[in-house]
């Protein structure tokens, strides 16, 4: 799966028109390396008329599946994000459908914090970060040791300010993780933009 195979990954939200015009549509991302090859992609599934209501009222608490997708546009995995109104969840699931890893949002007050589990739900990375450094997500394995690094890329002044349009790096740290945690990094990236910076959903 040359997608995984990878250490650091750009990882840019495409806007639409309609966003320019207040109207919130699907999430769709483009995966890169750090030297802008496109790798592969990243999309919200629709659901018709329905979905699109739904997407207006309830951002990100709304239940929607994020499809993973190769260079070549072949299906690689999956996340799906389950209704939630506090500590949302991500589930992880491989091309064959099988559930592989989790991330699960907890409680905290003054901090970001949520958990990758594995498929046994076995907290595998942390993280803990405070909200004074709200465009950074440190990955801690048990002993402390940063497994991962996700950050919030500046976009200029005029697109943070007035669309969703966010970019992303994802930097693994340690390159004995395997491809479940892998995809589930590659899904923290989205979980983060739509939790912390899905402007509309939060307005």
């Amino acid at each position: 799966m040359d997608l995984l195979r990878h250490q650091k990954f750009s990882i840019r939200q495409k806007r639409e028109l309609a966003e320019l015009v207040g109207f919130e549509t699907r999430n769709k991302y483009e995966i890169a390396t750090d030297q802008g090859e496109v790798i592969g992609y990243a999309a919200e599934q629709g659901r018709g008329f329905l979905g699109l209501v739904v997407r207006q009222f309830l951002g990100h608490w709304r239940s929607f599946e994020i499809r993973f997708f190769n260079a070549q546009r072949e299906p690689l995995f999956t996340a799906a994000h389950p209704f939630r109104w506090i500590f949302q969840r991500m589930n992880i699931y491989n091309a064959e459908g099988e559930y592989v890893a989790g991330l699960q949002q907890r409680f905290s007050i003054l901090s970001k914090k949520f958990d990758v589990e594995d498929a046994r739900g076995k907290v595998v990375l942390q993280v803990s970060s405070p909200f004074w450094k709200i465009w950074t997500f440190s990955f801690k394995d048990h002993s402390g040791k940063e497994g991962a690094l996700i950050r919030k890329k500046w976009s200029g002044l005029l697109k943070e300010a007035f669309t969703d349009t966010d970019n992303f790096t994802l930097s693994i740290e340690n390159p004995n993780l395997g491809a479940p945690e892998r995809q589930a990094l590659l899904a923290a990236a989205i979980f983060v933009d739509l939790q912390y910076f899905e402007k509309k959903a939060n307005s």
